[in-house]
């Protein structure tokens, strides 16, 4: 969902229009945590990690009054990835290439 459009925000800047126009999404705090991790830990780990610490240590390092949205981030990429596999599987199956088990 885009809050670009929400009436409860000011009215749209050039800014906004050009970030609409050309379809950038504007980057959130965890985003920025979220590349920041990765690279400390490419940088200091390049024997490996699990993924998963990227995604902790973002958000520890979040200030608080951003971790609640981040949160609601999460979960909703958690869903919107289970929701497409449901997808693909179903489209898969239907196509008669799909297994279950």
């Amino acid at each position: 969902m885009n809050d670009f459009t929400d009436p409860q925000f000011e009215p749209l800047t050039e800014f906004d229009v050009l970030m609409l126009d050309n379809e950038i999404n504007p980057t959130t705090a965890l985003d920025a945590m979220f590349d920041e991790a990765e690279e400390l830990l490419l940088a200091t780990r390049p024997e490996g990690f699990e993924v998963e610490e990227i995604g902790r240590l973002a958000f520890d390092r979040l200030p608080e009054v951003d971790k609640a949205k981040a949160f609601d981030t999460l979960l909703y990429t958690y869903w919107a990835a289970r929701d497409h596999d449901r997808k693909v599987l179903a489209r898969l199956e239907a196509e008669g290439g799909g297994s279950r088990g």
